[in-house]
C-alpha cells in the first residue's frame, strides 16, 4: 500500500472511530404513556421493579434475590451468548446493524449509512455539545466495554466521593465482592511476549521511558481463552483486538454471566428482555407506575405493558435514567422530585487518541483488550488513568494504535426538560473537560507519544463519552444508598448515582461497589418495611 494510500486509510479509520463512537442521531419521540394503538394492554403486578441490567441492575437483582424478594428486571436489548467461535457480537471492522440501537442513525466517513433497525448494542444520546455513549442488552454497558477494572486510590475516591460512604469498608468488603464475582486477572506474560501484543509492550516501554507508572490493569477475563487462540484452537477474537464490541469467544465475565445469572439461578429474577420503559410514574397510593413498550428487534411494539411496583429501582445507565426521572418530574408524573435532579453531570473526564509513529512497529495485528495503564493517582486534583487498546484490524501495518484516558474534572453538565421535543435533553458547557486535556491527560498522551508520534484527539473532533456518570447524584438528589429524596420506594443504582467521574477510573468498578454497599442496607432497612 503506497504511503498516501496509508494517510488515507488512517484519516478514515480515525474518522471511523470517532463516527462509530458518535453516530449522528434522528430521535425517535421518548414514548408517552399512552396506549399504542392496535397492540394489546397488559397490567400486571411486582414487589420489585428494576429498570435496566447492567452493573447496577445486575447487583440489585442478585442481592434482592439473596434476601428472598422477587425481581422482575426490564431490558430493552437481547441477550448477546458467546461461546468459543460464536459470531454473535458485530466486528469492528465491518460493523453491521447489529452495532446501534433502532433509534440511532448513524454517520461513517462523513456519510449517513442506513442500517436495518435492530436492537443493537450501542445508543447515542446526543445532547449540547456532547454525546453519550448508551449500552443496550442483558448485562448493559459490560457488553461492549474494554473491562478496565480498576478500584480508585483512597485519596482521590475521597477527594471526589463523599467520605460517609467510608472508604475503608469499601475496600474490605464491596470493593472484594465485585472483584470476586467478575473473577478479575491480568494478562500472561506469555501471552504479552507474543507478536499480537507489540502494540501494549511499545505502550509501557514508552509510559517508562517518559517517567510514568506502568502497570497490568485487572480485568474480568479468563485468560486462557486468549491463549487457546494463539494455539489455533479457536479463532481470534482477543488476539486480533476484535473484541472491542463484545468478545464472541466467551471467557469475558460480563455482568450478563455473572450477577444475572446468579440472580436468575435462585429461581427468584426473571430478566424481562425487549421491554423499553417510556416512562415512570408515582399512583395515587403512593407505588410506581412503569409503562412499556415489549418490541420486537426491529421496535416494533407488539404490546403494551403497565406495571405496578412497590419498590422502582433506576438503573438504565446515567442519561437514560436521568432523561426518565427528569421528564417524569416535568410532566407532573412525579411531583417534588429534588431540584437537583439532572445536573451534576459528567464524562468521567473521557478522551480516546489515534497514537500515530510511522517509526514505532505496533503491529497489524493488535490484541486485546487492555494489557497495560498508567495509573497517575498521586494529586486527587488531576489524577488520570492512560491505557493502550488494540486498533481494529487492518491487513497492513498501520504503524497506529489507540490511547484511551479518564480522569477527574469539575465540569458539569446538567439534563433539562425540553417541551418542544417532549424529552430531557443534556446541556455540556462548550468548553467541557478542556483543562483535562490541556493540563493532565493530553500531556501524558504525548509524551508517550514521543517526538515522532501523532495523536489525533477523536474528542476534540466530536465530544463524547463512553462513560456518562451523575444527574441523580448521591447527595443532592439521592441518599448514598440511591434512595431518592422524598420519594419512598424510588432507587438510582447505576451510573447516574455518580457524581460526575470515577475518581480517575473506569466507572464499572465503582458503580458496581456502590450498589452492592447499597444493598447492604436496602436489605437490611428496607425489605420488609418499604416492600
Amino acid at each position: 500500500m503506497s504511503a498516501l494510500k496509508r494517510r488515507a486509510f488512517l484519516s478514515g479509520a480515525a474518522a471511523a472511530m470517532a463516527a462509530v463512537a458518535i453516530p449522528s442521531v434522528a430521535r425517535a419521540d421518548a414514548g408517552t404513556a399512552a396506549r399504542t394503538v392496535g397492540v394489546p394492554l397488559t397490567r400486571e403486578e411486582h414487589r420489585v421493579v428494576v429498570i435496566g441490567s447492567g452493573f447496577g441492575g445486575g447487583v440489585t437483582a442478585l442481592r434482592l434475590a439473596e434476601a428472598g424478594v422477587p425481581v422482575t428486571v426490564l431490558e430493552r436489548g437481547i441477550r448477546w451468548p458467546s461461546g468459543p467461535n460464536a459470531e454473535t457480537f458485530p466486528h469492528p471492522a465491518s460493523p453491521d446493524k447489529r452495532i446501534l440501537w433502532h433509534q440511532s442513525n448513524p454517520t461513517l466517513f462523513g456519510r449517513e449509512v442506513a442500517f436495518e433497525p435492530y436492537v443493537g448494542l450501542l445508543e447515542t444520546v446526543s445532547g449540547e455539545n456532547m454525546t453519550s455513549i448508551c449500552a443496550a442488552g442483558v448485562g448493559g454497558g459490560s457488553l461492549v466495554y474494554q473491562g478496565m477494572t480498576l478500584q480508585p486510590a483512597e485519596s482521590v475516591f475521597n477527594e471526589h466521593f463523599p467520605e460517609q460512604l467510608d472508604y475503608a469498608t469499601m475496600d474490605r468488603v464491596h470493593y472484594q465482592r465485585v472483584a470476586s464475582m467478575l473473577q478479575l486477572a491480568v494478562a500472561p506474560d506469555e501471552l504479552v511476549a507474543s507478536p499480537n501484543y507489540e502494540a501494549a509492550r511499545v505502550f509501557a516501554r514508552n509510559a517508562t521511558r517518559s517517567g510514568l507508572p506502568v502497570s497490568k490493569i485487572p480485568m474480568p477475563i479468563d485468560w486462557d481463552f486468549a491463549l487457546a487462540e494463539l494455539r489455533g484452537e479457536m479463532k481470534a477474537s482477543y488476539t486480533n483486538g476484535d473484541g472491542a464490541l463484545g468478545v464472541n469467544n466467551g471467557g469475558k465475565h460480563s455482568v450478563d454471566v455473572t450477577y444475572i445469572a446468579a440472580a436468575e439461578a435462585t429461581g427468584l429474577v426473571k430478566v424481562e428482555t425487549l421491554h423499553q420503559v417510556t416512562d415512570v410514574e408515582r399512583a395515587e397510593d403512593g407505588r410506581w407506575r412503569v409503562y412499556v413498550n415489549r418490541t420486537d428487534t426491529a421496535g416494533q411494539v407488539l404490546e403494551n405493558k403497565i406495571l405496578t411496583t412497590k419498590a422502582l429501582v433506576m438503573a438504565a445507565g446515567s442519561a437514560n435514567t436521568t432523561k426518565l426521572l427528569v421528564r417524569a418530574g416535568a410532566q407532573g408524573r412525579i411531583p417534588d422530585l429534588p431540584g437537583e435532579l439532572g445536573g451534576g453531570w459528567g464524562t468521567n473526564a473521557d478522551r480516546i487518541y489515534i497514537w500515530s509513529d510511522p517509526t514505532e512497529n505496533f503491529g497489524s495485528t493488535q490484541g486485546g483488550p487492555v494489557v497495560y495503564g498508567s495509573r497517575n493517582w498521586d494529586d486527587p486534583e488531576s489524577a488520570f488513568t492512560l491505557i493502550q487498546a488494540s486498533f481494529p484490524p487492518v491487513p497492513f501495518d498501520a504503524h497506529s494504535t489507540v490511547m484511551v484516558g479518564f480522569g477527574v474534572s469539575r465540569d458539569r453538565g446538567r439534563f433539562v426538560y425540553d417541551s418542544a421535543r417532549d424529552e430531557a435533553v443534556l446541556r455540556w458547557p462548550k468548553d467541557g473537560d478542556s483543562a483535562i486535556q490541556l493540563g493532565h491527560i493530553g500531556p501524558a498522551a504525548h509524551k508517550i507519544a514521543g517526538n515522532t508520534g501523532i495523536l489525533t484527539d477523536t474528542n476534540a473532533l466530536l465530544s463524547s463519552t463512553w462513560h456518562p456518570l451523575g444527574g441523580a447524584c448521591m447527595g443532592t438528589v439521592c441518599d448514598l444508598e440511591g434512595r431518592v429524596q422524598g420519594q419512598r420506594g424510588l432507587y438510582v443504582l447505576d451510573g447516574a448515582l455518580m457524581p460526575g467521574n470515577a475518581a480517575a477510573c473506569n466507572p464499572s468498578m465503582t458503580i458496581a461497589a456502590v450498589a452492592e454497599r447499597a444493598l447492604d442496607y436496602i436489605v437490611k432497612e428496607d425489605v420488609g418495611t418499604v416492600f
